[in-house]
């Protein structure tokens, strides 16, 4: 029988208090529980200690999301999943926690889903390349 093993990170009740700190300040629309920032913040101390119990025990399990659609710029629409507050400050939670450890063992010329970075940056570095290749 395996023994048990030590969580690879611990989450702090003043992360998850800095997370909501971002997620408030992000602002945004509430979720398919239709709870506004506002609204979670009516029971802000239970709604914060829920989700760091829920995250630090390995229980957290986010909710749906909202299907919203939004309209493209050449027309149609397309579908934008819009978390709850909750769920919002758990992925902010995560995020914090592991950016630190994961953004050290990505390459420079690495875009997709970097932080401060995007697809307009990685066209800008391929033409660049090209410029000193070709």
């Amino acid at each position: 029988m395996s023994e048990p093993q030590d969580k690879p990170f611990t989450i702090s009740k003043r992360l998850v208090w800095e997370a909501y700190k971002r997620v408030k300040a992000n602002k945004g629309a509430a979720g398919v529980d239709r709870q506004s920032i506002e609204d979670f913040e009516t029971d802000l101390r239970n709604n914060l200690y829920r989700i760091w119990n829920r995250m630090s025990s390995g229980i957290y399990f986010p909710p749906p999301v909202l299907a919203v659609e939004i309209p493209k710029s050449g027309g149609g629409t397309r579908i934008l999943g819009v978390p709850t507050v909750g769920d919002r400050v758990a992925q902010t939670v995560a995020a914090m926690t592991l950016e630190p450890r994961t953004e050290s063992i990505f390459h420079d010329d690495s875009y997709g889903y970097r932080p401060r970075r995007s697809a307009l940056d990685a066209v800008a570095k391929c033409r660049g390349a090209g410029a000193r290749i070709g």
